[in-house]
């Protein structure tokens, strides 16, 4: 899927969930549950986690997880930018110049 059709497809989906109607204070409170879920992700990959009431996953499934998590707060990255009007493409374009500029070499 193309960058622009998924910022378009999250825009349609999240509208017809109903999950666009909330505020963006909620919207930024997903994002941090999201990005501790990334955490809990990547820690299952690198060093386990070690619980009796979890089952222990391959890699293949851990790095799923990840995927999946991470698909999580790139979708809740898109409607903050779709909030305020932002195409990921300029997100995108504008990380690289800001690290391009403050790390010339």
């Amino acid at each position: 899927m193309e960058l622009n059709e998924f910022q378009h497809w999250v825009k349609d989906y999240y509208e017809a969930r109903g999950w666009s109607e909330l505020n963006i204070f909620t919207r930024i409170g997903f994002l941090a549950e999201e990005t501790g879920e990334v955490a809990r992700a990547i820690r299952a990959i690198e060093i386990g986690r070690d619980r009796p009431d979890e089952k222990t996953n391959s890699y293949e499934e851990n790095k799923q997880e990840l995927v999946e998590e991470l698909g999580d707060v790139l979708g809740n990255i898109t409607v903050i930018a779709n909030q305020y009007d932002i195409p990921l493409a300029e997100i995108f374009a504008a990380h690289q110049d800001k690290l391009l500029k403050r790390y010339q070499e």
